[in-house]
């Protein structure tokens, strides 16, 4: 029996049409205990919520029963084979429905079984062509088994769903129309409909498995094997069984196995395979690197900072799935929609093809032909698929970008926010303190740069580490700092060369030097600028000043100014004091709400909400948590704290402010996708309608439309996974 309490997560074969999902669900939906379902078609994968206990196999009987194989997820099924494949279905009993899905599109489709089914079924088509011309006796037979040979798995999937409760499948209609045509004669149009409606199923399986393979693909970024140092020889070990804390070599040319830091090495990082850069990043000692990323030129030194399972790619691809199980309000209106809607189509095809007979002497053959044809134009499949299949390939396509949305819900709210909050420290800005200024009194930069640094030597102070990062990046020398020692709230003290040497806060150097009014008034202008303004003195001296700042991020600007142009309005709410933010915002051009507590981001977002805006929060921190989730999409940046990612409904993985508009672009893209695809799925029904009740179309025709329209709705969604961010 399984626990009630936790979710069961199964992997499905042969799963890859709407269809295929709408049947799932249904039938696992019916079984005693079952709270919840959730089926992915991008995945292949199968969530069951039990809200009891559910006895062990009953799931994979029943998704065994409709003509698929089922495993638990970690355990691939076998081949994608379904359970007819071997012979019986699980209850020793021999079985051969559901062949047309014989196959998850794993390897190349051509060796699939739907792929032999449909080849089985046209070699049959086109024998039955020839024993017509030369025996034209036996023609309607030779196309009544030619058309048996797809229809007979095809009629057993519907019977399999109908015993289920779920008469009005496509596979249904599918039949319906098939064996009506053979009893009114138009066995040769049966035939070759049969044939087109599993080319129609081969290629959305096709198309199914490439937006699957397309995130699936990430997993392949990552390297099988890494090497490790141990006794001074170099070892290769399976990447997955990296611990934490382990140092790997990385050469020349290498993709990195692991998340981690560089302990030693300077280098260039391709990070396009994760982040989409084509620029590569110089990374030194103390940098993050990403598993799959590619090392460029010299060897490093990586000490791993988390394991396989929980890497870069691991947690996009998580996360991804989970979010591809969630339903966008579109979708889940499209289903409704067609629980309807085909009832409804099999109403209107009956009665197309006996009201004109029966109420105005109609011939009988030519309606009830136009009835059958009406329900192979209302097969719904273009219409359901037209919104997963966007909202799946949307959410590859962000991922493979570094744009995480936990669910089609996020993805389609996106569009419509117009106004962004955002934190400044960390999102706006680095999130780190660089030197910015240097000022030198009777001597040079440099070397007021190498006695602060030298009384900074070892100390993990933010102040210290920016200070020792610029002497490190200017190549000054750094002497060693005897008696160096820190003034509680005040600065720091030592000898350096014999001088005595202090480097203060400005408030605290008024008592220890004099200051001249020109460096007083230096000082203000650095402080209006909100940089933080150290004091270098020696022997009583005033010899210079240093001003540090979390400085905006290189694309902040550009970032702002894309928001803006998209008509979204933005403002920074932060808790640093009123001058630092309002120095930066002027620089970006961003109003500022500074000084703010948590409840106070939280009160700002409910204030603007009431005024009727949506609203966008972007954080990284504890604190913006409350307000992340208050928002109506919450969006955690690069190198967010857990809580922020676990609060927030989208992610930035690679800290561009950019990102926060392509975020909105990639949804209103994948909108537009969406009302793309309704429009060509339901104005190809409704033109062939017309087109077949006036006499123009027929049976061929109307399944060309249908299958049609599906495979364009789907390849018009897969442009989505090409869609480049700005």
């Amino acid at each position: 029996m399984s626990n009630a309490a936790e979710k069961l997560k199964f992997r499905v074969g042969g799963m890859d049409c709407a269809a295929c999902v709408s049947k799932i669900e249904g039938a696992v939906r019916r079984l005693p205990n079952v709270a919840e379902v959730g089926v992915s078609l991008a995945n292949g994968t199968l969530t069951v919520t039990p809200a009891a206990p559910i006895a062990t196999g009953m799931i994979e009987r029943e998704v065994k029963a409709l003509g698929y194989s089922i495993a638990p997820a970690g355990a691939a099924p076998a081949g994608g084979e379904h359970a007819h494949e071997r012979g019986d279905d699980g209850h020793g009993h021999g079985r051969g429905d559901g062949e047309a899905h014989g196959a998850a599109l794993d390897g190349p489709w051509w060796k699939t079984r739907k792929a032999g089914l449909t080849f089985a079924c046209g070699a049959a088509l086109v024998a039955a062509y020839l024993v017509g011309v030369a025996v034209p006796a036996f023609a309607q037979w030779a196309f009544v088994v030619a058309m048996a040979v797809g229809l007979v798995p095809v009629a057993q999937r519907a019977a399999a769903a109908t015993v289920r409760g779920m008469p009005f499948t496509i596979e249904t209609l599918m039949t319906v129309a098939a064996l009506g045509a053979v009893f009114i004669g138009a066995t040769e149009e049966a035939a070759t409909v049969v044939l087109l409606f599993l080319v129609g199923e081969l290629l959305e399986g096709v198309a199914a498995g490439r937006a699957r393979a397309s995130i699936k693909g990430l997993a392949a970024l990552v390297p099988k094997l890494a090497l490790v140092e141990r006794d001074g020889t170099q070892v290769e070990v399976p990447a997955a069984a990296l611990p934490v804390g382990v140092t790997i070599v990385v050469r020349p040319g290498d993709r990195i196995a692991a998340d981690g830091v560089i302990v030693d090495g300077h280098s260039e990082v391709n990070e396009a395979p994760v982040t989409g850069e084509s620029v590569p990043r110089p990374k030194g000692p103390s940098d993050s690197v990403f598993a799959g990323t590619i090392n460029a030129d010299a060897v490093l030194r990586v000490r791993v900072t988390a394991a396989a399972a929980d890497n870069t790619i691991a947690r996009v691809i998580r996360l991804v799935e989970e979010a591809q199980e969630r339903k966008a309000p579109t979708e889940r209106f499209i289903d409704r929609f067609s629980r309807y809607y085909t009832p409804g189509v099999l109403l209107v095809g009956a009665l197309v093809a006996v009201v004109p007979p029966l109420l105005f002497g109609q011939p009988w053959s030519e309606w009830i032909y136009k009835g059958l044809a009406i329900l192979l134009i209302g097969c719904p499949c273009a219409l359901v698929i037209s919104t997963p299949a966007a909202i799946a390939a949307g959410l590859s396509a962000g991922a493979r970008r570094g744009l995480l949305m936990k669910g089609g819900a996020v993805l389609e709210g996106l569009r419509s926010i117009d106004t962004v909050a955002l934190d400044k420290t960390g999102t706006l800005t680095e999130g780190k303190p660089v030197v910015t200024d240097i000022v030198a009194f009777g001597r040079s930069e440099a070397q007021v740069l190498s006695l602060a640094a030298a009384l900074e030597a070892g100390s993990s102070h933010p102040l210290a580490v920016a200070i020792l990062a610029r002497a490190k990046a200017d190549n000054v020398p750094v002497p060693p700092a005897a008696g160096a020692r820190a003034i509680n709230g005040k600065g720091v003290s030592g000898r350096v060369g014999g001088a005595d040497v202090l480097l203060l806060s400005a408030a605290a150097a008024e008592g220890r030097a004099a200051l001249a009014d020109a460096q007083r008034r230096q000082i203000g202008a650095l402080n209006d600028a909100g940089k933080t303004v150290s004091v270098l003195v020696v022997d009583g001296a005033v010899a210079g000043l240093l001003a540090v700042r979390d400085e905006a991020r290189a694309d902040a600007r550009a970032g702002l100014d894309q928001l803006r142009a998209a008509g979204v309005r933005t403002v920074m709410l932060t808790g640093d004091n009123a001058r630092t933010a309002g120095a930066i915002g002027a620089d970006l051009g961003i109003a500022v709400r500074a000084g703010l507590l948590p409840e106070d981001k939280q009160r700002i977002v409910r204030e603007l909400q009431a005024e009727g805006r949506r609203v966008a929060k972007v954080g990284d921190g504890i604190n913006d948590a409350p307000a992340l989730a208050a928002a109506d999409i919450g969006i955690a940046m690069g190198g967010s704290t857990d809580v922020a990612l676990e609060t927030a409904d989208a992610a930035i993985l690679h800290g561009r402010v950019a990102d926060i508009g392509n975020l909105i672009a990639l949804s209103r893209a994948t909108m537009g996708n969406i009302w793309q695809n309704i429009t060509v799925a339901l104005g190809l029904k409704a033109v062939f309608l017309v087109t077949t009740i006036i006499g123009v179309t027929g049976l061929w025709p109307a399944i060309l439309a249908d299958t049609g329209a599906t495979v364009l709705v789907t390849l018009n969604a897969m442009r989505l996974l090409g869609w480049k961010a700005r």
